[in-house]
């Protein structure tokens, strides 16, 4: 009995050694990323039959060592620490974007403000050389700013390539670790009899987790306990022992962009839809980069071409100090078609601005199909857009505010071009002008009343459209008033006129025969060649009225006027907003997805926490507890030790015996 008393205390004694070993290990990694509290399993040894009397127990065994483990509150936390590092990087980048647009002084605002207010000084004083130098330097300034945005942008765009390319390198990594893990606990698993390998799997847990930030990650647990972990919506990642390697490359639609690949048996780099990849910090990255900072760079071209166009157009219809008309005020970006870099066909097309009021602030794709068929999409709604029949062999199409024509070689199916209408609208604007003098402030035409007119009828300062400069006024017109017939004549002899009456209607007989007199209405506008007049009170029977063109416009302000009036006509988005109101539209709309996006973190955050808890309260270390633990065990260790010290008691006492 003192015999088997003994191994019973032995084996009490190798079990609390154990457990206290296991609770030393737990109190060590208290502080240990990703580290699962181990308990030591404690079963009965089971019982010796004694004839006549029954079953002795013989003690205690450890037969496992087990870690608090739940693979779904682990899972969870993946997901929201994932889910959460995506919406923390997004919101650093779009931050800096709604920093800048926002900021009152290095915004485009205050500049455009300086800009109109001179081109007022300069409807009020055409002829001080001062004014006019004032507006071309805050010209300058201006495009100076847009070009300054702008290369804000583009560098973002770089960091941003710059971070993708380093976020996949570290995913490389921790798939090459992962997999070698998966190795290590096949091994070790089976050598020990399919005892779990708890370190390794905590090791490889929290390089998941890790893995996880970077990218959003899925892991499927195989029969062995090895992982396969999938990344975005279900590229592989790791496969067993085996991990696909992630490669950095220009974006064949796009070469300003890096995108990411994967790289095939053959060493091949396949490149991977963005819309594949999300989670994590490269997720966010590539998210911001298509949601916010592509379409900010476009909004911003938007404006500076509808600028340039509204501006240049303007100017080119008045004339200057010496009485030319005026020349391009700004210079004008042009729409770009970029091929993709694995077309096969030779297709090379030619873009053109039609209207810059139509002009989106998205990019558009044309795909090429077998027939040949092609396609037209614009990208920020995914919506398709009809091409004009016989496009593009036979026909240009035009699609909001551009063209698209062809301009040699053919297509082959699996072609795509990407058509970036504004993104350099931004960059490409500067100042044409360099001498005050040239700055067309006057209008190019001067009306007025013979002196001789004994009727009370007056003529309108007259004004001109962009049909003007097709023929502008070659010689002077003078209408002179035929009360008999209640006609004017002497209107060119190679131009019909057009007639509207003050309510908007148009007048029947309207447009007038070139040369031929037209009937008089008071108050209606007469067109001819692109200049319009208005006559207006009763005039008497021979009273002339002059159309002569303006030789010198030192004291002529009016189209100045009418440059400075650009400030609030609605020449962007369809008629629907202004320069400053397509500007304050971007600035909204970064900053509601600055705090959208915020706000979203926020929530991510606090639910990552509150999940982070669940899944410590099972797996995480209790310092206090342990140290109960600790205690406990010495204790049983100490029992042990007497049961022992009992037994040998007992044995030297039969020994005694004589």
């Amino acid at each position: 009995m003192s015999n088997s008393m003994f191994y019973t205390g032995l084996s009490g004694l190798s079990v609390s050694q154990a457990a206290l070993v296991t609770t030393g290990h737990n109190t060590a990694n208290v502080n240990t990323p990703g580290y699962s509290r181990q308990s030591a399993q404690i079963s009965s040894n089971g019982g010796t039959y004694n004839p006549g009397v029954g079953f002795f127990g013989t003690g205690a065994r450890v037969s496992d060592v087990t870690r608090s483990y739940d693979q779904y509150l682990v899972s969870q936390l993946n997901q929201a620490q994932s889910s959460n590092q995506s919406l923390t990087t997004y919101y650093t980048q779009v931050s800096q974007i709604d920093n800048l647009l926002a900021n009152k002084t290095a915004g485009l605002a205050p500049q455009m403000q300086v800009l109109f207010s001179h081109v007022q000084a300069v409807a009020n004083t055409p002829a001080d050389p001062a004014a006019r130098q004032q507006l071309i330097s805050s010209s300058q300034a201006l495009a100076s700013q847009f070009r300054s945005i702008n290369q804000y942008l583009t560098g973002l765009n770089a960091s941003v390539n710059d971070q993708v390319s380093g976020s996949v390198d570290q995913i490389n990594t921790y798939a090459e670790q992962i997999a070698n893990l998966n190795k290590q606990v096949a091994m070790l698993s089976n050598a020990a009899g399919g005892q779990a390998p708890n370190d390794l799997l905590d090791q490889r847990d929290q390089l998941v987790n890790e893995l996880g930030n970077l990218v959003g990650t899925k892991v499927v647990v195989q029969d062995g306990g090895q992982f396969n972990v999938f990344i975005g919506n279900g590229q592989t990642l790791v496969l067993g022992e085996k991990a696909t390697r992630l490669a950095t490359i220009s974006s064949a639609s796009d070469a300003n962009h890096t995108t990411v690949a994967a790289v095939n048996a053959s060493g091949k780099a396949v490149e991977l839809q963005e819309s594949v990849i999300s989670g994590g910090s490269l997720g966010g990255l590539l998210q911001f980069r298509s949601e916010t900072l592509t379409s900010s760079q476009n909004s911003l071209g938007r404006i500076a071409i509808a600028l340039a166009d509204s501006f240049n157009a303007q100017q080119n219809l008045g004339v200057d100090l010496n009485g030319a008309l005026g020349t391009n005020f700004f210079s004008q970006a042009s729409p770009g078609v970029i091929s993709n870099s694995k077309n096969t066909g030779s297709l090379v097309l030619t873009p053109s601005f039609t209207d810059s009021n139509q002009l989106t602030t998205s990019d558009y794709r044309l795909d090429v199909k077998a027939g040949p068929v092609y396609t037209l999409t614009r990208l920020s709604d995914q919506q398709l857009i009809p091409l004009a029949p016989g496009f593009p062999g036979t026909a240009s199409t035009t699609f909001d505010g551009v063209t698209l024509a062809f301009a040699s070689g053919t297509a082959a199916a699996g072609d795509s071009f990407l058509i970036q209408p504004t993104r350099a609208g931004a960059r490409d604007l500067t100042v044409l002008l360099s001498d005050p003098s040239k700055i067309a402030a006057a209008s190019p035409v001067i009306t007025g009343n013979t002196a001789s007119n004994q009727g009370s009828g007056a003529i309108s300062a007259g004004s001109v459209d962009a049909n003007y400069l097709a023929a502008p006024l070659a010689a002077n017109v003078t209408l002179t008033y035929n009360s008999a017939t209640n006609q004017f004549s002497g209107f060119p002899a190679g131009a019909a006129v057009a007639v509207t009456f003050a309510n908007g209607s148009t007048d029947p007989a309207s447009p007038y025969a070139a040369g031929a007199p037209v009937t008089y209405t008071e108050g209606a506008k007469m067109t001819f060649n692109g200049l319009t007049v208005t006559i207006s009170g009763t005039p008497s029977n021979g009273d002339k009225f002059t159309i002569e063109k303006n030789t010198s416009g030192v004291s002529d302000g009016r189209n100045a006027l009418l440059l400075g009036a650009l400030q609030n006509k609605k020449t962007i988005n369809n008629g629907t907003a202004s320069f400053n109101d397509a500007y304050a539209q971007l600035v909204s709309t970064v900053g509601n997805k600055a705090r959208q996006i915020d706000i979203a973190n926020t929530a991510q955050t606090s639910l990552t926490t509150q999940i982070r808890a669940s899944q410590q309260s099972v797996s995480g270390v209790n310092q206090d507890e342990e140290t109960a633990n600790l205690l406990m065990f010495q204790q049983m260790y100490q029992a042990n030790a007497k049961v022992i010290q009992t037994a040998s008691t007992m044995f030297d006492a039969v020994l005694g015996i004589h």
